[in-house]
């Protein structure tokens, strides 16, 4: 070929390949912020809402169908197979009447609950309840008062509904359609089936179960709670003209806890039999759970200190109790929903700590053990929830005596299911893949749902049974629609702690990643007790994550040996120094190891977190000279802000332990505070209170250290409504281009 036509051929290349990549750059599309709170956004890894029933079938919500027009199937386990269940057109009309509506909603929500024979579903409305009759996909107002109701559950027999309104339980009778009151004592500060915030938020993980029908539907179980003594916190509002002021009952560490007892109130009766502990003292009654036979219950106390939790079993007609095993631990007990009566009511399956790893047990019902199940240097772990809420126990199946669990057992990033026999042979892993598998069985126990996910796989929901096999997938991972938006996944690593530890990491880098190149980092931190960072799993905030990476900067994660949930052996190395300096030093040890790297500008490190993490910014940042900038939203900055079950399980009383106090609070280093700091906080904050951030702010007042700031009116501690979200997470964009 002459060298001309050579040359013109080179060049007609270059120039199909130049257009090429024009035009698939101009299809490429950027993330934004509003993108990810968008709800295009928000459905990328959607998988369908399922509520299992007592006959074994499940209702489903298909969340990845247009929002005007799902509605609920009914899913047969045996098949795979889903049909209508709900006609919606019917549903969201009759809705619209009950409401007196000018216009008929566009959506069948998910309801607050399903009764477990499937014909019913609640929901609450301007704080009144309505009942959907599922075979007639028609809605029916219950409630008309201008109080709020709440806390509404279904009876086991799906004939009736218990509900809180000021602070009294009620119950409807759905086929009479009729209420009974079954307290009248609730007060402001007396609360009868519903919880006090520290119980919500500390002891039963954010969910307001303050009673527990019996199995046959005939009574109910109760917390009565006694906030009086309680302190009070307040808030301002910015409306109306003359603000209002709300409060709030909080115990600070240190203070007095909110008095709680238990009884059980019988459905023909209005007299409440209370739980008689005698002699026995406790600060905290964590756990209530019905007898199979529904003669009596257990109940779990815990004392001031945390160190030991008493089981006790209660006889429903007299209230008396007998004491069935006592769980200590040096450090602190663990809370968790692992005790699994037999059926017969002689024995129990029990979770606990006690060789320093989260194992079953499995006992007689007077407190002998009869064997330890499972074993080893691995831990149970949940698959689902908030960190604190610890149940692992998937499903039991007593005709075969096999026990279904999650644990850590592969690495403490994975969430793994198994199975095992009652005396601890057998054990077995069920789910196959890689990553984090989140267990939901059903009743019979023959089959379960797999939410599974990695690092670089969406969320797929799959249909087993309960020997692992396939049936159905229900929802496959959806990668196409990302395609447009030419996404990085982590790469997973470990990062040496100073005696060898391998603490688990990320990293993002951008396509373009040069090795040559030194980038800046950001660092996102937590820092909680057995509260990971890093997962195998798909997370949502890679969407975050890659607007950084867009901007120039690699994105890290890991977790010091404390926060990776591996043992309860390392979690007690934090006894009385909580967010103190044994977690700093594995961190700044593995920054510094970052920092080594030679893709790195250690000059340009950034880091940042939210409420733990965020007093784990400040700190980093008061006590080393290791970033350059950083966020720290809702911050705890001294622990004598805080409520008195998270705060003392791991520091103690203030009375008792003032130095620990002083060695863990960021006032007295904030004068030393090294880098831009972008302080953030709700002031509505019911959580971590916004006074944790105005000390921290006078103190670097006081000392005249500059700082940036963003306080978000009215919000509580996650920031959550989407105009704020928005807003936030563009400002910290703006503020690490500005100082990072």
């Amino acid at each position: 070929m002459p060298s001309k036509d050579k040359f013109m051929l080179m060049l007609c290349l270059v120039t199909i390949s130049l257009s090429i990549a024009t035009v698939c750059g101009q299809e490429a599309k950027s993330l934004s912020v509003e993108w990810i709170y968008s709800d295009e956004g928000r459905a990328v890894d959607d998988v369908p809402q399922v509520a299992w029933l007592e006959n074994g079938s499940a209702i489903l919500n298909d969340l990845r169908i247009a929002k005007d027009k799902r509605t609920f199937e009914k899913l047969d386990p045996t098949s795979g197979k889903r049909t209508l269940l709900v006609d919606r057109d019917v549903a969201l009309n009759s809705l619209k009447t009950a409401r007196g509506d000018t216009v008929v909603p566009t959506e069948l929500e998910w309801p607050v609950a399903f009764s477990s024979n499937g014909r019913f579903a609640s929901y609450l409305y301007n704080d009144d309840i309505y009942l959907l009759d599922l075979e007639r996909s028609r809605f029916r107002r219950i409630t008309t008062s201008e109080a709020k109701e709440k806390s509404v559950n279904f009876a086991p027999d799906g004939q009736k509904l218990a509900f809180v309104r000021d602070n009294n339980l009620f119950v409807y009778d759905i086929k009479a359609d009729k209420t009974k009151q079954l307290t009248n004592d609730g007060t402001e500060t007396l609360l009868n089936g519903t919880l006090s915030w520290v119980y919500w938020e500390e002891i039963f993980a954010r969910r307001d179960i303050g009673y527990w029908w019996s199995g046959d539907s005939r009574a109910i179980a109760y917390l009565q709670t006694d906030e009086s003594e309680v302190s009070l916190m307040h808030y301002v509002d910015f409306k109306p003209w003359v603000p209002r002021v709300i409060t709030q009952r909080y115990p600070k560490t240190g203070e007095k806890n909110p008095a709680v007892r238990a009884g059980v109130i019988e459905l023909g009766s209005e007299k409440t039999t209370w739980i008689d502990f005698g002699e026995h003292n406790f600060e905290y009654l964590v756990r209530v759970k019905w007898m199979p036979d529904n003669r009596g219950l257990t109940v779990q106390t815990m004392n001031r200190a945390q160190t030991e939790v008493d089981l006790f079993l209660a006889d429903r007609k007299d209230g008396s109790v007998i004491h069935i095993l006592q769980e200590t631990d040096p450090g602190w007990v663990n809370l968790n929903d692992d005790l699994y009566i037999l059926k017969d009511g002689k024995q129990f399956i029990w979770q606990s700590e006690r060789d320093g790893y989260a194992h079953l047990y499995r006992f007689s019902i007077d407190g002998k053990l009869i064997n330890q199940i499972t074993s080893g240097d691995w831990s149970l772990r949940a698959s689902g929830g908030v960190f604190w809420l610890r149940q692992s126990i998937a499903a039991v199946d007593e005709a075969k005596k096999h026990i279904y669990f999650t644990a850590l057992k592969e690495s403490s990033i994975e969430r793994h299911l198994y199975r095992v026999n009652f005396d601890g042979s057998d054990l077995k892993r069920l789910s196959k893949e890689k990553g984090t598998h989140a267990i939901s069985f059903s009743p019979d126990s023959k089959y379960y749902l797999d939410r599974y996910s990695n690092i670089k796989t969406m969320p797929a929901l799959r249909l087993h049974h309960n020997d692992g096999k396939l049936i159905s997938e229900l929802a496959a991972p959806r990668p196409e629609l990302l395609t447009d938006y030419s996404i990085r996944y982590p790469e997973l690593f470990s990062i040496p702690a100073a005696d060898g530890f391998q603490m688990p990491a990320e990293i993002l880098k951008p396509h373009d990643f040069d090795p040559g190149k030194k980038y800046p980092v950001i660092f996102y931190i937590y820092a909680g007790p057995s509260a990971p960072t890093v997962f195998d799993a798909w997370r949502s905030s890679l969407f975050f994550d890659q607007m950084l990476l867009d901007r120039g900067y690699l994105v890290v994660r890991f977790d010091h040996r404390v926060s990776t949930a591996i043992s309860k052996t390392l979690e007690n190395k934090l006894k009385e120094m909580m967010s103190g300096p044994l977690r700093l030093q594995d961190i700044l040890f593995g920054v510094n190891w970052l920092k080594s790297q030679p893709y790195v500008d250690a000059d340009r490190f950034g880091i940042w977190g939210w409420s733990g993490g965020g007093s784990y910014t400040l700190n980093a940042m008061t006590n080393s000279q290791e970033f350059k900038a950083g966020i720290s939203v809702a911050p705890v900055t001294d622990w004598r802000y805080y409520d008195t079950k998270w705060g003392e399980f791991l520091m103690g009383k203030p009375q008792d332990n003032p130095e620990g106090y002083h060695n863990t609070s960021f006032l007295p280093t904030a004068k030393n505070l090294h880098g831009r700091l972008l302080l953030v906080h709700g002031t509505y904050d019911d959580n971590v209170h916004p006074e944790n951030s105005w000390h921290f702010i006078e103190k670097l007042i006081q000392n005249n250290v500059m700082f940036d700031m963003m306080f978000y009116p009215m919000r509580k501690h996650g920031i959550s409504d989407d105009p704020a979200r928005i807003h936030l997470y563009n400002k910290m964009l703006e503020f690490w281009e500005q100082n990072l």
